[in-house]
């Protein structure tokens, strides 16, 4: 039997007219030549930005702060700064990440010195920095610990004046063995302006330490670590894009569920005429006419999906959108040619859809659910039904549209919203530093499958129609998954 006989080239499989998810298509295995190990998944955010590991965090407010974009950069991914928030907020929230170069902000409390804190005010932790102004953006006077906490009494009287300080450009490494040399329990960090910014512990450099080592981190010309911001595509947003510009964002995404607007071209021609030098990423898109009118408008990027996140519901109330999978293949088959990459946004459930993303034609993935409920996702964490969760929201619920992000669904001038999302909430996953590390190995374990090296060879044996795939019937989808046993457990990693 012929070679052309066996599976379908992708050319030809999403040229029927169907609308196809990750689970309705897989891949033929390849020829193995080399180790799992040696796969190469560097790529790129953008035109111009380079990443090692092709995972984006969603500008969500329950998963894009700065914590998360801290982990991802020190992962050699990116993270989005959501915007919905006012601008100083937001622009607060990319400089916090911006001025360090470790992988977690600790949320270490600050504290003026003729402060009278109560106990709880330590909110947890074993110190609080105490700057002259009781924030970030004054200089270090001392560090209090709560073991010596005295109630009613200012914390002047019982914090270590003048601690040993630690460079908040140090990383990770530079930091542990900072304290390491010294004998150190913990040390502040301090920037170049003598400005507090964080707190490093001994405790802080063991828990890293238990994580996957850290591999090469996603950095900008000016060493600090990569992170994009989101915008809408308002006359307001003007000014947030020149704040986020301001503070360094390496990127800037125009984030709205349907891209092929007059308003977010308008929003491209400007950002592309005052800040030649930052990114742009527009969408969201999943067509080719789409894709045509935002890169013909001067986008470094695009941003895939609409309708195909756990807690979007575009498809079901506007009846608009595409499978992910003939989305993301659609618009690469177009975007290559101009230089473009894409991010295939939402659909991601597990290490499979994402190999299936990028083989598609996909540069990165951007994850909302697969990162929420994560240590360094916003909120706190609570008990639902005994399991440890974490809120998740959609940008398109009512509850997010009250903060703003109804502008992203072009319904912030209307007098009656309606909802294009969901509230829920995810199972506490741990820390993305342990959990992203062995979801990379399995996408390297898949690529090594294909016969794929790199990301750009999977795409080399797809468009040469090398590498073949079929659809799966609904029974084909029950056999490939865990079935016929009483009970089980299933753990990744």
């Amino acid at each position: 039997m012929a070679h052309s006989d066996d599976g379908f080239s992708a050319a030809r499989l999403f040229s029927q007219g169907v609308s196809y998810t990750y689970d309705d298509v897989i891949f033929h295995p390849g020829y193995i030549d080399f180790p799992a190990d040696a796969v190469d998944l560097s790529t790129r955010l953008s035109r111009r930005i380079p990443l090692a590991t092709p995972c984006v965090a969603s500008p969500m407010d329950t998963v894009s702060e700065a914590s998360m974009a801290v982990a991802t950069a020190s992962l050699g991914g990116a993270a989005v700064v959501h915007g919905n928030t006012d601008p100083a907020t937001q622009a607060s929230i990319l400089r916090a990440a911006k001025s360090r170069r470790l992988p977690f902000v600790s949320a270490t409390r600050f504290l003026c010195p003729s402060s009278v804190p109560s106990a709880a005010d330590f909110a947890g932790h074993a110190y609080a920095l105490v700057t002259e102004n009781g924030d970030a953006s004054s200089r270090l006077v001392g560090v209090a610990a709560a073991a010596d906490h005295k109630p009613g009494v200012p914390v002047s009287e019982y914090m270590t004046p003048a601690p040993r300080t630690a460079s908040s450009a140090f990383d990770f490494e530079q930091a542990a063995a900072f304290l390491a040399d010294e004998g150190l329990d913990f040390a502040p960090l301090v920037s170049d302006a003598g400005e507090a910014v964080d707190l490093i512990t001994a405790q802080d450099v063991e828990r890293i330490r238990s994580y996957p080592k850290l591999g090469k981190p996603s950095l900008g010309p000016d060493g600090r670590f990569v992170v994009a911001a989101a915008i809408g595509t308002r006359e307001e947003d003007k000014r947030r894009l020149e704040l986020l510009v301001n503070e360094g964002a390496n990127a800037i995404v125009i984030d709205s569920s349907q891209g092929n607007s007059v308003y977010q071209l308008d929003m491209i021609k400007y950002a592309k005429k005052m800040y030649p030098e930052v990114d742009l990423i527009g969408g969201n898109v999943v067509t080719i006419a789409q894709a045509q009118n935002l890169i013909g408008a001067g986008a470094d990027g695009l941003r895939v999906g609409m309708g195909s996140g756990s807690i979007c519901t575009t498809q079901e109330v506007c009846a608009v959108g595409r499978g992910q999978a003939t989305a993301v293949y659609k618009v690469a088959s177009y975007a290559k040619d101009h230089d473009v990459p894409i991010i295939a946004d939402g659909g991601i459930s597990n290490s499979g859809h994402i190999v299936k993303a990028l083989t598609l034609g996909a540069s990165t993935v951007m994850m909302g659910s697969f990162l929420a409920g994560s240590l360094e996702a916003p909120g706190v964490y609570e008990y639902k039904d005994g399991r440890r969760v974490k809120k998740y929201r959609g940008m398109g619920s009512l509850e997010a549209m009250t903060k703003g992000s109804d502008a992203r669904y072009l319904g912030d001038t209307l007098k009656l919203k309606v909802a294009q999302g969901v509230v829920g909430a995810v199972a506490d996953k741990g820390s993305v530093l342990r959990f992203i590390p062995y979801t990379m190995q399995a996408v390297k374990q898949g690529f090594q499958d294909l016969g794929a090296s790199s990301l750009q060879s999977a795409h080399d044996l797809l468009r040469s129609e090398s590498l073949r795939l079929e659809v799966r019937t609904g029974a084909a989808q029950v056999e490939g998954g865990i079935h016929g046993l009483v009970s089980y457990e299933k753990k990744a990693f």
